[in-house]
């Protein structure tokens, strides 16, 4: 909305305010006019003259009703004995002070406006019509006030009304905003959790198996090539699995997303960091399938759990441990002894990884614990919950034990 349209419709509203008063006394004066031109053959000079200039005046005084509503209204009000041109000033004032729908503020305008009208007999002595009644005399100012009063209080609930909405919209906007924060930060949030879950793990394995190439000097050729190969399908994997993740970012609403990795995965992610030099024991003693969501979340640790033992640990042995079934627990155990091997530059920690995990497993209902070990290892325990869900219980058994495949 333009900045400047404010002020100048205020400006018309004063304007259309004013001449509203302006002819609603007009008649009252030309009235008067008339009867005293027809009594006393000429209206006197404050009639002519003075009479205008006073109503001129509560016009001007009219201005700053807003800012001094009752002074302005009661001054305007006593005015109007000696003006009848600023009856409709008197009237405006009453219905400016009724729009505060203040008991005590309109009664006494009210009465200052009905004894000026019952005053104005005396500097007016116009001759009252044979059989007029002075309860007429008196209901006519009272009922016209009234009626002032009835529209100042109807604008000023209408004002109250149009405030109240307008609280509303800005609270509603105000809440929509902070909603719209909140959604942007989740889904940072959400973005960087994913992105640590997939390109942590690989960089991790590609940046030990570049240690243990720089480091050891005694290495075959073969052994070398088979470092690099291991660096490079490491790196391709790590470029596929963000396009996977991103290709999830990106989904329209509606889409369904790719499958996410459970606990049947959980050996080829062994696999996989054998392949890159980590020497990893896998105890897989789960009976019956978990629910996605549980085995996405084993899965996610397990992968931290490796990442972090790549990082921190290179040449250390690792035990995986995974024991459960329906109607219990999922119980994830992953450990590793000290490190063996000094890389010359370890790859750099973020602090968030297990922050994340922690906010993985705080959504299932399940506990985390990690700590260093006596002998400088580390040793990671989760507990979930798996409920009893017919849909999961299949009679599939798969407890194996994975012993030792090579290491580095």
């Amino acid at each position: 909305m333009n900045t400047d349209f404010m002020p100048r419709l205020g400006v018309w509203q004063q304007i259309w305010r004013l001449t509203v008063a302006v002819v609603v006394s007009l008649p009252i004066w030309l009235s008067t006019l008339a009867l005293m031109r027809s009594q006393d053959g000429a209206p006197g000079s404050w009639t002519l003259i003075g009479d205008p200039s006073v109503a001129l005046g509560c016009l001007a005084v009219l201005l700053w009703r807003r800012r001094w509503p009752l002074a302005v209204a009661l001054t305007v009000a006593v005015a109007s004995t000696v003006s009848a041109l600023a009856t409709g000033a008197a009237l405006l004032a009453l219905g400016s002070v009724a729009t505060r729908r203040r008991p005590v503020e309109m009664g006494a305008v009210a009465l200052a406006y009905v004894t000026a009208t019952q005053l104005a007999a005396e500097v007016y002595p116009v001759q009252e019509p044979v059989g007029a009644w002075w309860w007429v005399q008196l209901a006519m100012p009272a009922l016209t006030a009234g009626i002032a009063v009835a529209v100042g209080m109807a604008v000023g609930a209408r004002r109250v009304e149009v405030r109240s909405l307008r609280e509303r919209a800005e609270s509603a906007e105000r809440e929509q905003s902070a909603r719209a924060a909140q959604a942007r930060a989740l889904e940072r949030n959400r973005i960087a959790r994913e992105m640590h879950d997939v390109l942590a793990h690989r960089i991790s394995l590609v940046a030990m198996q570049a240690g243990v190439l720089d480091h050891r000097g005694d290495l075959s050729a073969e052994e070398s090539r088979v470092l690099v190969r291991g660096i490079a399908e490491g790196s391709h994997q790590a470029l596929e699995e963000l396009r996977e993740v991103l290709g999830v970012l990106r989904a329209e609403p509606g889409h369904p997303e790719p499958p996410q990795p459970s606990l049947d995965r959980v050996p080829d992610l062994v696999a996989d960091a054998r392949a890159s030099g980590l020497d990893v024991q896998l105890t897989d003693a789960v009976t019956g399938n978990p629910p996605d969501s549980v085995g996405r979340t084993c899965y996610r640790i397990v992968q931290e759990a490796l990442t972090n033992a790549a990082k921190h640990a290179p040449g250390a042995v690792v035990e995986v441990t995974l024991d459960g079934a329906a109607g219990g627990t999922l119980d994830v155990g992953v450990r590793n002894g000290p490190a063996l091997l000094l890389l010359t530059a370890p790859p750099p920690a973020s602090g968030f990884g297990l922050l994340g995990l922690g906010e993985r497993i705080t959504l299932a209902d399940g506990g985390l614990d990690h700590r260093p070990t006596p002998e400088g290892g580390y040793v990671l325990t989760a507990r979930l919950p798996w409920p009893d869900d017919p849909d999961h219980n299949h009679s599939h058994l798969h407890s194996h034990t994975h012993s030792n495949e090579g290491s580095t």
